[in-house]
């Protein structure tokens, strides 16, 4: 049995060999702070040593999958080299975690999925969006390099001229046109979210372990090739971004609901 009573902000719920994660800070659209940035490292560790676990669905609760970094969290790390060095060593075990899971994740995006939050929903095996889904990378409207996990799982999911377009301009997609172009599995109903991904979850619950496990090891050694590479270095550049100053900026810009006037443009 593994405990998880030491979550805050991560509810787990088990049933017939599924582990149901729930983040679990509504109020803020489920943004990371700290903690929860810290749990995300965590938790898939816990999944993969729990015998009673076969599958993970991840999902956000009230409106939202997850806003991404909390804005108290980007203010400490501007210009702070330790905390920039906690937070880069926390992303990068985000995705390496996920990525060396064997049991499947199931990711129920159910809202806006931003920054580290959109990093767990397109890290997940199998990706299910509601139409109420809305994506964006959102690092550079930040002033720092698109990092977390982008570099890595997008230009696997769709063409490298997607994959520029839309983490360069940081627009903005729903969950019609990420299905569309391949940045997510699925797009159903909001309310068949839930269902559907339930469903899928009990089918990986009642299938082969052994083979749905070899598979999953097998197909993500594409992301491991990437993760030492590209992800590893886009990491390192993002990180360079909490130094300079356009970050301040960036976070201002975003505060007072505007469009940034970055000193690094002038």
């Amino acid at each position: 049995m593994v405990d998880y009573s030491g979550y805050q902000h991560i509810l787990v719920e088990k049933t017939d060999g599924i582990a149901l994660l729930t983040l679990n800070r509504p109020e803020v659209y489920n943004a990371t702070n700290f903690q929860l940035h810290n749990e995300l490292t965590r938790i898939w560790l816990d999944i993969g040593q729990d015998p009673e676990v076969k599958v993970a669905v991840v999902t956000g609760a009230g409106n939202a999958f997850s806003a991404g970094g909390d804005f108290s969290m980007i203010e400490e790390a501007i210009g702070n080299p330790t905390v920039v060095a906690s937070n880069m060593q926390e992303a990068s075990d985000i995705v390496h975690n996920m990525i060396n899971l064997d049991k499947p994740v199931i990711s129920a995006i159910n809202g806006w999925a931003v920054g580290a939050g959109l990093a767990v929903a397109l890290g997940a095996d199998i990706s299910i969006a509601s139409e109420r889904a809305r994506f964006t990378d959102g690092h550079i409207r930040l002033g720092v390099a698109a990092g977390d996990h982008a570099a890595v799982i997008w230009p696997l999911h769709m063409s490298m001229a997607k994959v520029k377009y839309y983490l360069l301009t940081c627009d903005r997609l729903d969950g019609k046109e990420a299905e569309r172009i391949g940045l997510v599995s699925l797009v159903v109903p909001h309310e068949e979210l839930m269902p559907k991904a339930m469903e899928v979850a009990r089918n990986l619950a009642a299938g082969s372990q052994t083979a749905i496990r070899f598979t999953k090891r097998a197909l993500n050694q594409w992301l491991r090739l990437g993760a030492h590479t590209a992800f590893d270095y886009s990491l390192a550049v993002e990180m360079l971004g909490f130094l300079g100053d356009d970050i301040r900026e960036g976070l201002t810009a975003l505060r007072e609901k505007r469009q940034p006037n970055f000193p690094s443009a002038q």
